[in-house]
């Protein structure tokens, strides 16, 4: 394991607190699984993919996109 600091921004640290509260997991495993994902998403836009979202109930899935 490798122990890191980081900065939060307020927008960061209150969507850490959501997380941790609607998945019981601590702060710790939230944040390794939050970059593994994004991870995976960099890989699929390196690669030439995309990924898609869609809204429950929706048949529509938009294109995402992280600025």
């Amino acid at each position: 394991m490798e122990k890191v600091t980081v900065n939060l921004t307020k927008r960061s640290v209150e969507a850490l607190d959501k997380l941790v509260e609607s998945t019981g997991e601590t702060k710790t495993d939230a944040i390794n699984k939050a970059l593994q994902v994004y991870a995976f998403i960099q890989e699929q836009f390196d690669n030439g993919g995309a990924l898609y979202v869609k809204d429950a109930g929706s048949d529509e899935a938009e294109r995402l996109r992280i600025f």
